[in-house]
């Protein structure tokens, strides 16, 4: 910006002593600045809120409101308490000046006022506040680049994760529908469960979002596993079963050494859990840790009631697909067992706004 269109910096001077009011005023005037002159504290506050300030020259003893207090008020503001104060000193007492450093003033002049020395420690605190004013600008500018830097990041990881659960997908044959399905109707069994008073202060705004994106994962270890697996149209055998359910804990390795690399957020969390623990049974017949009741993570609880859903609503290379209704009729009979009883419930009587 070019000097001419600067905003000339407004000092207040507050003293009760009308001559050092104006001494103080015309050295101000010399140096280029704009003097505001009062005479106690009382006053000098509603001229910081009329005025933006860039400094504060200000006399310890006034009448009213003594600097002491103004002080106090003005450093207890987060508005204002960057404005560097100057206290005015007779150098009586040494402790007033202590006094005044403690409230959190920047530096004190002492009386007579010595034009020189006043200039210089005007100047010297308005380069100081203005050093300072740049760096808080250039640290914030930092830290929105570093926040976007890191906004990236995420961006990049969740974009590999969701690479390879695609190619996890395409070696199951699961069609992309399932993936977008299973994510929508676990936010909309989310949400349903944010207004039980049993869930309400587990799920919040920000749960529901990452639910969403991170139930997909679910089947990331589906990846290590051989395709002739995950196509296969005949009953699997105890080996290949085996095999299978290795992609709970592969999918759950992956994860976590996203997490070691310190990259540790709620979605990787929340992902590495559900990838984990979605085939563990409320009754702790499940895989792969045998977890019972509680001892699963909610976030796997949901997805492995809405994958159930989505599953049965849809049609497989070895069974048709089944309506809503017979859906729930066969879900019934795991409820207590396989799922969270009092989630399969929620999910029923929400089942008309799934999808």
């Amino acid at each position: 910006m070019p000097q001419e269109m600067q905003e000339v910096p407004r000092i207040l001077i507050a003293d009760d002593v009308e001559t050092n009011r104006f001494v103080l005023k015309n050295i101000i005037s010399d140096m280029g600045y704009q003097p505001i002159l009062t005479e106690n504290g009382e006053q000098a506050l509603r001229i910081v809120k009329r005025y933006h300030l860039s400094l504060i020259i200000l006399d310890i003893a006034m009448p009213v409101m003594d600097g002491y207090e103004f002080c106090r008020l003005i450093k207890e503001d987060p508005t204002t308490r960057q404005i560097p104060i100057i206290f005015i000193s007779a150098f009586d007492d040494p402790s007033d000046v202590v006094k005044g450093f403690e409230l959190g003033g920047e530096d004190y002049i002492t009386k007579p006022f010595i034009p020189e020395v006043v200039k210089a420690r005007v100047s010297l605190h308005l380069k100081l506040a203005e050093t300072s004013k740049k760096m808080q600008e250039m640290n914030r500018k930092l830290q929105v680049s570093v926040t976007e830097q890191l906004r990236q990041v995420e961006r990049e990881k969740k974009n590999v994760l969701y690479a390879l659960i695609r190619v996890a997908r395409e070696n199951a044959r699961y069609d992309e529908e399932h993936m977008e399905r299973l994510s929508r109707n676990c936010r909309i069994l989310a949400e349903a469960m944010q207004l039980s008073p049993k869930y309400d202060a587990l799920i919040s705004d920000s749960y529901i979002d990452t639910i969403e994106l991170a139930a997909p994962l679910c089947d990331l270890g589906n990846v290590a596993i051989p395709t002739e697996i995950l196509q296969k149209k005949e009953k699997l055998t105890p080996e290949e079963q085996a095999k299978m359910r290795t992609h709970t804990s592969v999918g759950a390795r992956i994860l976590r050494d996203i997490e070691d690399a310190g990259d540790y957020n709620s979605f990787v969390r929340m992902s590495r859990d559900i990838a984990h623990y979605h085939h563990e049974n409320w009754d702790g017949t499940g895989y792969p840790k045998g977890l019972k009741g509680e001892e699963i993570p909610l976030s796997a609880q949901i997805v492995a009631v809405v994958g159930a859903y989505c599953a049965l609503t849809e049609v497989r290379s070895y069974r048709r697909q089944y309506s809503r209704e017979e859906a729930f009729e066969i879900m019934e009979q795991d409820a207590g067992k396989k799922f969270h009883p009092d989630i399969f419930q929620i999910l029923r009587k929400i089942n008309r706004q799934l999808c």
